[in-house]
């Protein structure tokens, strides 16, 4: 087995913001960097009144960078901004190990935890969108790149050629995944014309959004320690006590900073958000930037018009110690998905939010339109029903989505109150 590339991280810390800001950021990419299975072994940060245009950090910084990369035989550094063309190129010209930026990171990881077709295509162009404009004269500057952190996806002899090539092949992938949103949008369509109720679970990366999938659904969804273990959309049916199921969908996680290129090209898997018809806002409560967190997350959501779209926030890992900064009002739910009893809280929510969305019909079904009982049971949320002997029929109270198909069969046993 390959042993760990070593990385220095690099960071800048401009007036608006604080040590701890950059701090916690500069963690971050210390986990993006672990996740694609290299090893940050030393942090370098330096205090600027503005980025370099030229440099990013000051000449005098990279020259000691130079002599801790070559003292510690540093295989790669990692910038915690996204570096211009011209930045990237004088700082390759300094130090004598692969330079990368946090995009090129997260596009790094994109591409290694990509499964479906549409998520290859989607990465495949957001990183011919970040290299396009990096193209040095006739072909790239990609000698460098001789596999490890910062080198999967599309090749390097495939990225060594002319711009037209790179702008044919974007197209081809800007067709093909055209074809694959047109198909899930007819896919979604017929749901909603189904009535079926939908439920998108979002958040930071790593907060436990796969994790309470698998708890609600008893699905095998892939779970790990790690930023950005789901990449690819996973939509599960769930059963609820009254016999009545949903689709809950797991969705890519949020992260500050995630690259244009690629909130860009994975619009179009985000936009499971926007049919849903509850948000579960999954937070890791022990998160000292919880705040900082939650706000990215929203502020995604409100860009792709999911703002208005009911939300519940679900504080998770209870289990552990909570951040000083974690504060829960009495709409929001705060668990541990390892609990039972809070995986039924959970349940109870989403309940809730679909009775919320129904318009409620007290009945009287006498025994013989069993067949209309038993539609409206499939296809409805039941919450009450009892024989009775004495009438020989079912006093029955189900919630049907507005405008449902069987609104007109069931309003002739309508008990108006």
């Amino acid at each position: 087995m390959n042993e760990k590339e070593t990385a220095m991280l690099v960071g800048c810390i401009r007036p608006n913001q604080t040590e701890a800001q950059v701090e916690s950021s500069l963690h971050e990419l210390s986990l993006l960097t672990q996740t694609a299975q290299a090893e940050a072994v030393t942090t370098v940060t330096q205090k600027r009144e503005r980025i370099d245009p030229s440099f990013y950090i000051g000449k005098g910084k990279l020259e000691e960078m130079k002599a801790v990369i070559e003292e510690l035989d540093i295989d790669v550094a990692i910038f915690n901004d996204e570096l211009s063309p011209s930045q990237a190129k004088n700082i390759e010209g300094y130090l004598p190990c692969k330079v990368i930026d946090r995009t090129q990171l997260i596009l790094d990881i994109f591409a290694m935890r990509a499964r479906s077709k549409e998520g290859k295509l989607q990465v495949e162009l957001a990183q011919y969108q970040y290299l396009l404009p990096r193209i040095v004269g006739k072909g790239l500057a990609l000698s460098r790149l001789g596999g490890g952190i910062g080198t999967r996806g599309p090749g390097e002899t495939q990225l060594e050629v002319e711009r037209r090539h790179i702008r044919r092949r974007m197209k081809e992938i800007k067709d093909a995944l055209a074809k694959i949103v047109s198909h899930r949008e007819r896919y979604r369509d017929r749901r909603k014309k189904n009535d079926v109720f939908q439920v998108a679970l979002v958040g930071y990366t790593n907060a436990g959004k796969s994790t309470l999938l698998n708890r609600l659904t008893e699905a095998d969804t892939y779970v790990e320690d790690q930023l950005f273990a789901t990449l690819d959309p996973t939509t599960k049916r769930l059963k609820l006590s009254s016999g009545y199921q949903v689709l809950v969908t797991d969705t890519v996680g949020f992260i500050q900073d995630l690259p244009t290129s690629l909130v860009a090209a994975f619009r179009s898997t985000l936009e499971e958000v926007v049919q849903a018809d509850l948000i579960l806002h999954v937070i890791d409560s022990q998160d000292p930037q919880l705040f900082k967190h939650i706000e990215v997350v929203e502020r995604h959501l409100e860009e792709l018009g999911a703002g208005a779209i009911p939300t519940v926030r679900i504080y998770n890992k209870k289990d552990l110690t909570p951040s000083d900064e974690l504060i829960v009002n009495q709409h929001d739910l705060y668990l541990s998905t390892l609990s039972d009893q809070d995986i039924q809280r959970v349940r109870h929510t989403i309940e809730d939010a679909c009775k919320s969305h129904m318009i409620k019909y007290e009945l009287f079904l006498p025994a013989e339109v069993s067949g209309l009982m038993a539609r409206a049971r499939q296809q409805g949320f039941v919450v009450q029903e009892e024989w009775s002997d004495q009438d020989e029929g079912y006093y029955f109270t189900v919630y049907l989505p507005v405008g449902h198909s069987l609104e007109h069969e069931i309003m002739p046993y309508h008990r108006h109150q």
